[in-house]
């Protein structure tokens, strides 16, 4: 078995006040749940040693390590519970379920948060704590190949990741009567299965529908055949002797995250721009990366400033789809479809000149993120100023106090992209400063730019890019398969 070390982040000693309140609050919950909070109790030991320590499996929905940190959906929650208890977190990544398994079985780990789903089968084996996620299985093929709707329907190599996370489900939803055969693999993990598919290595495989909605960012040309699960709910797993007091602690915490809305922020900022697929826009993004964007990649890298030059570039792509000649009904014109009002305020003096265009944009769009409140972090600042870029710092503030007016909170984008679209409602907009504004726009423009941006980001760490010949786009386009799919 792979030895792996942990890694471990320390809790800031300013928050020490702040977490003692929380651990009285705590201990009393725990005491009204009837599960007494005592230091022999599973509780107490990860507070007297003053450290949680929590396993979970590589990948972009749970656990990887980005430009300058950790990240990914699981890792966050598991930090904001080891906060909650006021202790340090140690995360013990794997890359297999059943190295991680194997450590919650020996007691090495206190729980595992790894998107796993409570199955009837791991019921009676662990101890789960509150859900918190839902998903499907889903068998994903390439498209223009024959779509099958059903297990019986499966002709070709099906493979899967040789662990229960995927066979269940698969031994699950297969009958009596159905013969099927199929493969199983230790050796790569499912993203790169779902490239061997989208590239024809592969027939089939299976996934869940998380994954796969990022994964199809990348690859557009994964199609599902059919659901091989109803919804199955997502918890953390704990070891069956584990005492209640760790779970009582585990309700109480994302109780909690429910109801202050931070969990809904932390969904949205993972998955929230990619629950809605568009085949044709994203198969035509990938193509201009491969035949536009080198053509302006050292403009936007040169101009881009304290700023990601890929965000910029999203912007753009956005904008224009990177033509520097476009031009608006409205009269806004080129890369960064500027106004002239905002060209002059740039010094740009050329609109339709792609590198002032790009400089200009993208030093206005830094100084809309300078007048976005300091308060609101990122990345919600990221994508609030990128809507004042669409729709006008104006009708976003409109926005913001309509926001709070409703009891939302008018510094998270979760909150804000709500009420945008009220700005086309007279009920709203009359009693605004600045009146009426199309503000569903300015949501499909940000939430556009975050899948754009996600895409370029992974591409840059890619050596090659699969792209589909032309005719099996005029396939997929006329084939019974509606190209924009919403995932659930």
């Amino acid at each position: 078995m792979r030895e792996n070390k942990a890694i471990s982040y320390t809790v800031p000693k300013h928050l020490k006040f702040i977490y003692r309140a929380l651990l009285a609050v705590l201990i009393m919950c725990v005491i009204v749940s009837c599960t007494p909070y005592t230091k022999d109790s599973t509780l107490g030991r990860i507070l007297d040693d003053g450290v949680l320590k929590v396993g979970s499996i590589y990948g972009r929905t749970t656990y990887y390590y980005g430009a300058t940190s950790a990240e990914g959906f699981e890792y966050e929650l598991a930090k904001g519970f080891a906060d909650y208890l006021g202790v340090k977190l140690e995360v013990y990544p794997y890359y297999d379920f059943s190295e991680v398994i194997g450590q919650l079985d020996g007691n090495r780990i206190d729980l595992v948060a790894a998107n796993i789903t409570m199955t009837e089968q791991r019921k009676k084996k662990y101890k789960f704590g509150p859900a918190y996620q839902s998903l499907n299985f889903e068998l994903v093929y390439r498209k223009g190949r024959n779509r099958p709707r059903n297990i019986d329907q499966i002709e070709g190599n099906l493979t899967i990741i040789a662990n229960d996370l995927y066979r269940e489900p698969l031994v699950d939803a297969i009958s009596q009567t159905t013969e099927i055969n199929w493969n199983e693999t230790s050796d790569k993990d499912i993203e790169e299965l779902l490239e061997m598919v989208s590239t024809d290595q592969l027939d089939y495989t299976i996934s869940d529908s998380n994954i796969l909605a990022v994964a199809r960012r990348r690859f557009p040309n994964l199609g599902i055949g059919f659901s091989i699960t109803d919804t199955l709910q997502i918890a953390w797993l704990l070891n069956k002797q584990t005492d209640d007091s760790l779970r009582a602690a585990l309700l109480e915490y994302f109780g909690s995250m429910q109801r202050s809305g931070q969990l809904a922020v932390l969904e949205d900022k993972y998955f929230g721009h990619v629950r809605t697929f568009d085949f044709v826009d994203t198969r035509a993004f990938m193509r201009s990366v491969d035949t536009k964007l080198p053509e302006f990649k050292d403009m936007f890298q040169a101009h881009a400033g304290d700023l990601d030059w890929r965000l910029i570039a999203a912007m753009a792509y956005q904008e224009s789809h990177w033509d520097p000649d476009a031009k608006s009904p409205t009269g806004v014109r080129g890369m960064m479809m500027l106004t002239r009002g905002t060209a002059s305020d740039m010094g740009v003096t050329d609109r339709v000149d792609a590198e002032q265009s790009i400089s200009g944009g993208a030093r206005y769009f830094a100084s809309l993120l300078r007048r976005i409140p300091e308060r609101i972090q990122y990345p919600d600042r990221i994508w609030i100023a990128m809507a004042a870029y669409n729709v006008g710092l104006g009708h976003l503030e409109d926005a913001r106090r309509i926001t709070e007016a409703q009891g939302y909170n008018p510094d998270l984008w979760i909150d804000v992209k709500k009420h945008l679209p009220l700005l086309r409602q007279k009920r709203y907009y009359q009693n605004t400063r600045f009146g009426f504004a199309r503000g569903d726009e300015a949501v499909n423009y940000v939430d556009n730019i975050r899948r754009y941006y996600d895409s370029l980001v992974w591409l840059e760490e890619q050596d090659t890019l699969p792209i589909l010949p032309e005719e099996e786009i005029l396939d997929e386009i006329g084939s019974d398969e509606d190209p924009l799919i919403v995932i659930e």
